[in-house]
């Protein structure tokens, strides 16, 4: 039993107490009247457009959970090339709610979303398809996946955007490791088939080890095993393979092919 696992019913607690305790550093981030307009790390927005990002994205996960218990059709996947243009558009559609309304607003979302992760039962949470309005049909437990990445990382996002120092919790990055090679896989770059190549990835934390990447025509699979043999490696502690996933950070040690590396990192759009 792997309680660090949040693809398996074990690790549901886990990753809902993580949940929460970034919900409330990001709340607490953004109560403050001064912070409201200040810069993030997400270009173009303050704070006040994180926190409508968020609200947007919770409640289309509440539609979505709609859907499979429904039965209804889940409709055909916007998919992620499009979607940073269309949460700019959805965030920045709410920048007329005040500031308490909208906080008001997204701590109500919050307790809706932790309500129904709670009340998933041991079969639903891998078993229960539900249809991400983005990606398409998701199991349940990949919405604790997504609750966490929007809080830990626009957390990160909002301190960033005050000039401090400061990291990644090591627990949200941990519980995210395993979901950044799905993210990875997702996020390939449209166009021609890229030669194929293979190396390696090492990363550290709870949920990480050594892990055999190969790119082709099929795009990225990827699977734990030996490095030997392979022409590069690129070493990630937890945290700085969630922020050079998602395109906060170019982080990682490249030991070998140092140009192979950078093909490999580059062959993603970020999100």
């Amino acid at each position: 039993m792997n309680e660090w696992d949040a693809t398996s019913y074990a690790g549901k607690d886990t990753i809902l107490r993580v949940v929460r305790d970034e919900a409330e550093r990001m709340f607490a981030l953004a109560e403050p009247e001064e912070a409201w307009e200040a810069p993030t790390a997400c270009t173009g927005w303050t704070t006040r457009d994180v926190v409508a990002h968020i609200v947007d994205t919770t409640e289309g996960y509440f539609a979505a959970f709609e859907v499979a218990r429904g039965g209804g059709a889940p409709g055909t996947a916007y998919g992620l090339p499009g979607m940073g243009a269309r949460v700019n558009e959805q965030a920045t559609a709410l920048r007329g709610i005040p500031q308490k309304e909208l906080l008001d607003r997204l701590k109500a979302d919050f307790e809706r979303m932790q309500a129904i992760l709670r009340d998933l039962g041991e079969d639903e949470w891998g078993g229960l398809t539900v249809p991400h309005f983005y990606m398409g049909p998701l199991p349940a437990f990949f919405y604790a996946a997504g609750q966490l990445m929007d809080y830990a990382v626009h957390s990160w996002d909002i301190r960033q955007g005050t000039g401090r120092a400061h990291g990644l919790s090591g627990e949200a990055a941990d519980l995210l490791v395993p979901f950044m090679f799905v993210l990875w896989q997702s996020t390939v770059k449209q166009g021609p088939e890229p030669a194929a190549f293979d190396l390696g990835i090492r990363v550290g934390g709870v949920n990480g080890g050594d892990f055999r990447v190969s790119v082709g025509g099929g795009g990225m699979t990827y699977e734990k095993g030996s490095l030997d043999g392979l022409p590069a490696v690129i070493e990630f502690d937890a945290g700085s393979m969630v922020l050079t996933t998602f395109g906060r950070s170019n982080a990682g040690t490249v030991r070998g092919d140092l140009a192979l590396a950078e093909r490999f990192l580059n062959l993603f759009f970020r999100i």
